[in-house]
């Protein structure tokens, strides 16, 4: 079968127009412990802030859509634009069990990449999730390219012009890599979203269930520039991986040959919450027409990275989201969502 970048397909930038944003709704207590309750209200805030920007398409079977439309409203979200799909899933995260969208060069027809996803590596459940790509294929009618290798939305950052960032944490562990054909993954890669050329950096952040998602790190904002996370503190496990990272960055070159403008984003504390030390990062924000929706954590950071993502996007108004109660499994308002483009 030919691959999609054969048959003229690529996988848009975020920044690029969209059709809608998915979601799915939460559905696992287990998952959330002593936090489940706060949950589906923190999540229909969100869906109510996406939806005053673009359609929203949320996957919630059975109970979970009634639940899901008493929250949405009492959110004030538009209801007009949300379109609950009944489709089950493991959880929440959508950006890394949902489909990759590709769109085709010249027609404009949007088509779904098909990914394994296993729970990352398989820390958690996932065989409903790994179902999603499939079932919203099916529930739009679009041409639908399935591939035998792990890869998840979150661990990849791409320009829309060739080029895809990721890192070596997640793709080469052996969670996920034991047994792969390296060779065949990367040329999957590039066939399924047309890369020329795939760029890497090393480590994640301390303590994340993903081992070391790129959207919490470094954020291809436009095709000559990242915003990527700093940690200042020496004394933090983050700081020599993310100075590693920053100038792996600064050596890299764009598509038009020219190197890549990095601006940094202040990275917050630790969070405490449900027994464990979780990750916060600002670069888990989220791109929607005409807007941005930022994850805040009630520290001083906050302010910092709200001025300097307005500034990174003068056009775009800039909202943003405290996200704390999230982190409980690990991640924020980008590890939830996965745009469809227009």
């Amino acid at each position: 079968m030919s691959s999609p970048r054969e048959l003229g397909f690529r996988m848009p930038a975020e920044w690029e127009r969209q059709s809608a944003t998915w979601l799915s709704w939460p559905s696992n207590r287990k998952l959330w412990p002593g936090h489940y309750d706060l949950i589906p209200a923190k999540f229909a805030e969100f869906a109510a802030a996406i939806s005053r920007f673009q359609p929203v398409r949320i996957n919630a079977s059975g109970a979970l859509r009634t639940e899901a439309e008493k929250c949405l409203r009492e959110a004030k979200a538009d209801l007009s634009v949300i379109e609950l799909v009944d489709i089950k899933t493991d959880d929440v995260w959508c950006r890394d069990h949902g489909p990759i969208f590709v769109k085709h060069k010249e027609t404009g027809e949007v088509a779904i990449t098909d990914w394994e996803f296993h729970g990352w590596g398989g820390k958690f459940e996932a065989s409903l999730d790994n179902l999603v790509p499939e079932k919203i294929a099916q529930h739009l009618g679009m041409q639908r390219f399935s591939f035998p290798f792990e890869l998840e939305g979150g661990g990849i950052e791409v320009t829309g012009d060739g080029l895809l960032l990721t890192t070596e944490a997640v793709q080469n562990n052996p969670n996920r890599a034991d047994g792969r054909d390296d060779a065949a993954f990367h040329a999957a890669i590039k066939g399924g979203l047309n890369i020329n050329e795939i760029l890497w950096i090393g480590e994640g952040l301390a303590n994340d269930d993903t081992d070391g998602h790129i959207d919490n790190l470094a954020r291809f904002i436009r095709t000559d520039t990242i915003v990527a996370v700093a940690e200042k503190n020496k004394l933090s496990p983050n700081f020599s991986p993310l100075q590693e990272n920053l100038k792996r960055l600064r050596a890299m070159k764009t598509s038009a040959g020219s190197k890549f403008n990095v601006v940094e984003l202040p990275l917050p504390e630790p969070i405490r919450l449900a027994g464990r030390d979780l990750p916060p990062s600002h670069a888990n924000f989220l791109i929607v027409n005409d807007g941005v929706l930022v994850p805040l954590y009630g520290q001083a950071s906050d302010d910092q990275a709200m001025g300097i993502l307005r500034e990174c996007f003068p056009g775009r108004k800039v909202v943003g989201i405290d996200c704390r109660v999230l982190l409980i499994e690990g991640g924020a308002l980008h590890c939830l969502s996965q745009q469809q483009p227009a």
